[in-house]
């Protein structure tokens, strides 16, 4: 027998930490390689950690809350035989896992309800009710092998099958998101508080937001530019195929689609503004992967268009549908979080005519594209009533300096301006 050890894993392009949100297993568990042990939370996205090894825990070096870098230890495992990483399961292994599972207290069922961001995943995407899931980890909770092994017999429970158990109506089905705390701990701005104040736990993924927004404004060196647009023709053009768009493809044609292919297109012409520092360089990337912002409640997800500068307006519009939806409904993964090299961030959605977005770190940029609205422009010394929106472009002043800026905004500028149905194709 062997002790390895297990180190936080890199979970995503530029995540340098993450935080245990929770422990799958305890010292004593028998886990086989590639078992989820942990869930971990970083600014990007929810994972499940899985272990390296088959073998027993041994030692959990972190707790609970703990946010570890990126190679910092984890736990250690006693390996069988002195396994190392590319040992892998055999079927005897694991058949007496199954006849000899870690003995749970009886009748414990206080962690039925704290689904990890995987098994509630599985469950939407297979029509399981986990009402009626009876959960063989630790305190009831379900498993992502409690599904597997359900969807493999074809014994789906469904509500009509079978009376669900019964629950508290203040028992709220939720994604674990405990609060995240620093190794370092901050010292805490006491504010005074008086009858009828509402105090909102600063946890999860706000926590992480909280982390990121700051890193990015103390790095950082901020500066901003906006231009004005006129998106008159563009806006016809939107409006008189938008019906027939989306009775034939099934998804809808958003003006932010047009948004971003114009970005893409600009970006190709000003690569400067696809780059990222790494301290003694910078590093100009190839693809132009196009993050995007989506709010689902209080979390904020910033999906990535892959190769957007590659794809029709149509591409990019069924691109967003599918992303933002994803957002909505728990089930975007890791990789569609993974790669981005450029911000676009829609505010308008929201009303908003102007606004200076913080950088995305390790980014370049940031373009805020704001509400489109009527307003009276000059033509030919005449008032002439207009559609207009307004650019505004935050800028890492490291990496960008004003000239290429202006540059790059006025091609995004004259793009959309000249987007029409004489000009433009969405296929």
């Amino acid at each position: 027998m062997a002790t390895e050890k297990i180190n936080m894993p890199q979970l995503g392009e530029s995540v340098t930490e993450g935080t245990i949100s929770s422990w799958l297993v305890k010292v004593g568990d028998h886990v086989n390689k590639y078992d989820p042990i942990a869930e971990v939370m970083t600014d990007k996205v929810n994972a499940e950690v899985p272990s390296s090894f088959t073998g027993t825990i041994k030692e959990l070096t972190a707790q609970e809350g703990d946010t570890i870098a990126v190679g910092e230890l984890m736990c250690y495992i006693d390996t069988e035989g002195g396994s190392t990483e590319e040992e892998t399961s055999t079927p005897d292994t694991q058949a007496s896992e199954e006849n000899d599972p870690t003995p749970e207290p009886a009748g414990d069922q206080s962690m039925k309800k704290r689904y990890s961001p995987a098994v509630l995943r599985m469950a939407q995407e297979n029509d399981i009710d986990l009402d009626q899931v009876t959960g063989s980890g630790r305190g009831g909770r379900i498993t992502r092998k409690d599904l597997e092994k359900i969807i493999s017999s074809g014994n789906v429970p469904t509500p009509t099958q079978q009376p669900a158990e019964p629950k508290a109506e203040s028992t709220p089905k939720t994604v674990d998101t405990p609060p995240v705390q620093s190794k370092v701990e901050q010292p805490v701005q006491q504010v005074p508080t008086q009858a009828g104040d509402i105090e909102i736990p600063v946890t999860g993924v706000r926590k992480a937001i909280a982390q990121n927004m700051v890193r990015s404004k103390t790095e950082i060196p901020h500066a901003w530019m906006t231009v004005e647009v006129d998106v008159t023709d563009l806006v016809a053009y939107r409006n008189t195929i938008k019906n027939e768009f989306k009775q034939k493809e099934g998804f809808s044609l958003t003006f932010f689609a047009f948004f971003v292919k114009a970005v893409a297109q600009a970006l190709k012409e000003f690569p400067q503004l696809n780059s990222m520092w790494a301290g003694d360089k910078i590093v100009q990337k190839k693809d132009i992967n196009l993050s995007i912002a989506v709010a689902k409640d209080q979390e904020l997800f910033v999906p990535v268009i892959k190769h957007a500068d590659d794809k029709t307006i149509k591409g990019i519009a069924r691109d967003i549908t599918d992303l933002a939806t994803k957002a909505r409904t728990g089930k975007l993964a890791s990789e569609d979080m993974q790669g981005g090299t450029f911000t676009v961030n829609n505010t308008g959605s929201f009303g908003s005519i102007h606004s200076m977005g913080v950088i995305n770190y390790p980014q370049a940029a940031i373009l805020q594209v704001e509400s489109i609205v009527k307003r009276p422009v000059i033509i030919n010394d005449m008032f002439a009533a207009r559609d207009m929106v307004n650019l505004s472009l935050s800028l890492d002043h490291r990496i960008l300096d004003g000239l290429v800026c202006g540059q790059f905004l006025a091609r995004v500028k004259d793009i959309l301006e000249n987007m029409n149905q004489d000009t433009t194709s969405v296929y």
